[in-house]
């Protein structure tokens, strides 16, 4: 199977709920569920269009300390608190994952951790 290596934050939050960001074991990298993050003032970045530019900024970022890209990732999960604004997820999904085109599914929740927030994304990696 490979050996395991975890990819942590530093957040309090990893050690009191028991998980980390990403785990790559061999060639597979699963990446947690990811949120934008919250300005200077504490507020959500605006708009889920924008939100979701700024998750896959970061799950990019998560993606090249493990070691891979985006043009690695096969599978993504994209969990909306309001489907009707779905192309907004979609347009910000699509400038990245165009021309790689990974499995994609996309739900609405009822809600997330905190209200402001509009979208989580899950991401599935493999490298050959």
């Amino acid at each position: 199977m490979g050996s395991r290596k975890n990819f942590t934050t530093g957040s309090p939050w990893e050690d009191i709920i028991g998980y980390c960001r990403a785990v790559r074991i061999g060639n597979t990298i699963e990446i947690a569920g990811t949120t934008a993050a919250k300005d200077a003032e504490g507020k959500a970045i605006e708009g889920l269009y924008n939100q979701t530019r700024a998750i896959l900024e970061k799950l990019s970022g998560v993606l090249q300390d493990a070691g891979a890209s985006v043009n690695d990732v096969v599978r993504t999960r994209m969990f909306l608190t309001d489907i009707s604004q779905w192309e907004e997820a979609a347009k910000a999904h699509g400038e990245i994952f165009k021309d790689i085109k990974p499995v994609t599914t996309i739900v609405e929740v009822s809600k997330l951790i905190d209200p402001e927030i509009l979208i989580e994304i899950e991401v599935t990696a493999i490298q050959d």
